[in-house]
């Protein structure tokens, strides 16, 4: 035990950093001091379990119940008292700046709430974030090498952790805004009308209703997100039943049969199919904005970041060089600036995916992209960002519902050498490489058919940015 504890300086951090009082005499520079934040309500009992197993192993005081303190404060009191002892003279704090890395236990909302957190509060050496698996889909972890199975509790394991923690390599990925605004109901608080992600945002502009917000795996609208909003609608009525991640997988494929996705040209109009709810902008060229078609049997479409959706599964997959050439498609990257949009029909077309080289309907890739909502036959839609979804009101007059998305810098990652992800400056995955042979035909319909820093935590701050118009399609533009 003397040994582990020898091996575990190398993650603690004193308490006269984190709590004040007075400094050691003698003091030990690690090599790698951690900020742990756990949510203890993810993963059944596992949240609570982990959240002890850590409070044991190092300072209790790095350890935090994401219940019981926000990240952001956390953080914030943090960095302003590694600053005092700076500029006091203490190279131990100088050091521990550095030097530190975050780990986040939770799933996949959880992860993009610290991501959001470190964005917003501009620190001097914004620390790279690594990700425990607690949540069901573990889409985000997945993509940076941590696996998407739940991790075991116990000591041994949490050590086996740490210690990928200490030799992971930093990554960095694209952050992406995502802006909507609509018209403001007569008689309504425009600032909680919804009942929306943690991860969007409320404030108050001329009559209208606007959130603000950012993702960094995926933002996606149609058959996938009305699945999991009912998933999560289920498990608030009766969390005692979702306490194994087995379960809730089997919970959520079921749902996926219940509600008719598996024979959707029977069991729901086309009237719900995506090209009939909205018109789609996007930006291929930086200020150049033009429509994307969509095939008319495209009942979800998901914009990603990462190449880890569902579960694990890749939706673009790695296009060919005649995809290359023809219709100027690349492998995802997840630092190059650009949102693959890829687009199902039915759940049996998601299930392609589980082909060694299936994908789903390759849309396009770009720079930004642009969701105008028009009156029509159906009176509502689903939206879910990074694993949270919610019911989104339609316009039942002439007005619209417009849904922004722009590229909003980088965030650092930690990631093994198990990861998906791949990046533009990763000599390990040139840009210039594609296989031949890593495509499969889920595309023939489409091709027939064819200023201020901004923040995503505190709207009292928040600047809509240049190039930013979506002031100018609150009309009927449909």
């Amino acid at each position: 035990m003397i040994g582990n504890r020898d091996k575990l300086k190398e993650f603690f951090i004193p308490n006269y950093v984190l709590v004040g009082g007075a400094m050691p005499k003698i003091k030990f520079a690690p090599s790698c001091p951690v900020i742990v934040f756990v949510n203890a309500k993810s993963g059944g009992q596992l949240g609570g379990e982990l959240l002890l197993t850590y409070r044991a192993l190092l300072n209790e005081n790095q350890v935090f119940d994401l219940g019981e303190k926000a990240p952001d404060k956390v953080l914030h009191n943090l960095y302003v008292t590694l600053e005092k002892l700076k500029f006091a003279g203490d190279a131990l704090a100088a050091d521990i700046e550095k030097r530190l890395r975050i780990i986040v236990a939770g799933g996949d909302g959880t992860a993009g709430w610290l991501l959001s957190v470190v964005s917003d509060l501009k620190l001097p050496n914004p620390p790279p974030i690594a990700t425990v698996p607690l949540g069901t889909g573990n889409n985000l972890h997945f993509a940076f090498g941590w696996g998407k199975k739940n991790p075991g509790t116990d000591q041994q394991s949490v050590q086996y952790f740490l210690n990928q923690v200490k030799t992971a390599k930093e990554m960095q990925i694209d952050s992406w805004h995502i802006l909507m605004r609509m018209k403001t109901p007569k008689k309504c608080d425009p600032t909680t009308p919804l009942e929306l992600p943690h991860s969007l945002h409320a404030f108050q502009q001329e009559g209208f209703q606007t959130f603000r917000g950012g993702f960094w795996n995926y933002f996606s609208v149609g058959m996938d997100a009305q699945i999991s909003y009912d998933f999560h609608a289920q498990r608030k009525l009766h969390a005692e039943k979702f306490k194994n991640q087995l379960v809730n997988q089997s919970t959520y494929l079921k749902l996926g049969c219940t509600q008719g996705w598996f024979c959707a040209p029977i069991m729901h109009p086309s009237s719900r199919n995506v090209a009939h709810l909205t018109k789609i902008m996007i930006m291929k060229r930086q200020g150049h904005w033009e429509e994307l078609h969509i095939p008319p049997s495209i009942r979800s479409i998901v914009c990603l970041n990462l190449p880890s959706f569902s579960g694990g599964l890749d939706p673009w997959g790695k296009p060919n060089r005649k995809k290359v050439q023809y219709r100027d498609l690349t492998s995802p990257y997840v630092d190059d600036g650009l949102l693959e949009i890829v687009g199902f029909r039915d759940a049996w077309h998601g299930l392609v995916l589980l082909a060694p080289k299936g994908h789903g309907t390759r849309l396009a890739q770009a720079h930004g992209i642009r969701f105008e909502f028009c009156k029509g036959a159906v009176d509502h839609t689903f939206m879910r960002i990074d694993g949270e979804p919610w019911k989104q009101p339609l316009p039942a007059d002439d007005d619209s519902v417009v849904v922004e998305i722009s590229h909003f810098g980088q965030v650092s990652m930690l990631a093994t050498p198990l990861k998906r992800s791949k990046s533009v400056s990763d000599p390990e995955s040139p840009v210039s490489s594609h296989d031949e042979d890593e495509d499969s035909s889920n595309e023939e319909e489409y091709l027939v058919d064819s200023g201020e820093r901004r923040k995503f935590g505190a709207s009292d701050t928040f600047k809509i940015p240049d190039g930013i118009h979506i002031a100018r399609h609150n009309s009927a533009s449909c």
